[in-house]
């Protein structure tokens, strides 16, 4: 529960606010940015809750604003959190982007806006496609007052009625992001995998969508045995579209979907897990110069194939005069981010690559040992998930008993997924093969 939600310029000073309870002073926002740099000053980062006098500041940031929400009371902080993040989604829904000069130019709509979203500090509506059937931002649309959507009325309060389509199609996307970090042995520190079920819906009418995955405790639950591997989720979090009730009681995931694109969940899987792309790497340093030599091999199955594969190497702020050798790919140097580039268009399993590259350094420089960034890969295999999960099936069923179209596609990429690199190693003369 919010006492007051304000929108402030990088400097702290309020561009709007919205008093929602009346029992925080407006003046209690000015001892927001200090704080904000007290914190930051003592953490090293900026604190998304912070408490001072018995006010509590919550705060997002977007651009060159501060959405923060003010409160007294004990209230769940990823509530406030979450409703910040969808009026930052509603905002840019109605202004492309949202940044202080367009709060500047909307600052009516968005007043509208805070006034239909959130009631007595409560959150409310939060649906942007809900939210623009009747606040609309053309003056000569509002010559004629128009009446609340019966979505805001009605028990589905995030898809309106009369929606019509000439084809029905659902087209749903089961995307896992994979963070890691392995060392320079190639041993796994942590891993796991975060999961989404993201869906675009094309369908007429109210239907009701029913989900099927291998879902273990599920299969558990009802005495069935998986026919392939069974899945076990943690920390599950629906769209609110979802019935809960209906998912406590037999797994099933029940809902009438919102219009258009959405996540329908996420889901993540604490498991250990071998790198899908490995980067093994020897560093020599010489007086002058580096060398590099990086060996990349894909580590799934033959018939996938990872795409936009991009290996991050660090090198030293001040290296110079590359020069490069790959056997599969393009490379490029990136100063400004003091590391190069390894590009790999297309990168099949199984498969290994090879780069050798070559930096010039000053001829005098300080003996303090190099800090050592690990190497960054990003990468995305589509038709592929770490995890095992499925899709078992996707029922659709709308009352008028049309025929729709259901798409299911799977993709794996990169999360924050880091390797180590090992010490440099120090001889007269190089050991690596010349470029």
């Amino acid at each position: 529960m919010a006492s007051a939600i304000f929108l402030v310029d990088l400097k702290g000073k309020p561009l709007i606010a919205r008093d929602y309870r009346g029992d925080i002073p407006l003046s209690a926002i000015d001892r927001f940015m200090p704080l904000l740099q007290e914190r930051e000053d003592e953490e090293g980062t900026s604190l998304p809750v912070m408490t001072e006098n018995g006010v509590t500041y919550l705060h997002l940031r977007e651009k060159d604003v501060y959405l923060v929400a003010l409160t007294r009371k004990n209230t769940n902080a990823m509530t406030l959190l979450q409703f910040l993040h969808h009026l930052s989604q509603v905002f840019t829904e109605y202004f492309k982007t949202l940044e202080e000069e367009s709060i500047r130019d909307n600052f009516v709509i968005i007043y509208e806006l805070l006034d239909e979203m959130m009631d007595y500090g409560i959150p409310q509506i939060t649906e942007p496609k809900i939210l623009k059937e009747y606040i609309t931002q053309e003056s000569h649309m509002l010559e004629i007052t128009p009446r609340p959507p019966m979505a805001v009325t009605n028990a589905v309060s995030w898809r309106s009625e009369g929606i019509t389509y000439r084809k029905n199609e659902v087209f749903l996307d089961v995307v896992e992001s994979i963070n890691m970090m392995v060392n320079a042995n190639g041993n796994v520190l942590s891993s796991e995998i975060q999961g989404a079920v993201k869906m675009k819906v094309y369908l007429s009418g109210m239907p009701e969508l029913r989900l099927g995955l291998n879902d273990k405790v599920m299969f558990e639950s009802t005495g069935r045995s998986a026919k392939g591997k069974a899945v076990e989720m943690e920390d599950i979090r629906f769209h609110q579209c979802v019935r809960l009730s209906k998912f406590e009681t037999d797994r099933t995931i029940s809902f009438i979907p919102p219009d258009g694109e959405f996540e329908l969940m996420t889901y993540r899987l604490n498991t250990q897990i071998k790198p899908l792309i490995w980067c093994e790497s020897v560093v020599e340093s010489h007086r002058g110069r580096v060398e590099y030599m990086v060996k990349a091999k894909a580590q799934f199955k033959h018939r996938s194939t990872a795409n936009n594969v991009e290996i991050i190497v660090p090198v030293p702020d001040d290296a110079d005069s590359p020069k490069f050798k790959s056997t599969i790919g393009s490379v490029k140097y990136a100063p400004e981010r003091s590391a190069f580039v390894w590009k790999i268009k297309q990168f099949q399993g199984g498969k290994e690559a090879l780069l050798r590259a070559h930096f010039g350094l000053p001829s005098i420089r300080d003996d303090d040992p190099e800090r050592r960034p690990p190497i960054s890969v990003k990468f995305e295999i589509p038709y592929f998930t770490t995890s095992g999960i499925q899709v078992r099936y996707l029922k659709i069923v709308e009352k008028s008993g049309y025929q729709a179209l259901p798409w299911v596609r799977y993709i794996t990429k990169n999360g924050d997924y880091q390797i180590r690199m090992p010490e440099p190693l120090k001889s007269g003369g190089s050991r690596l093969p010349p470029i």
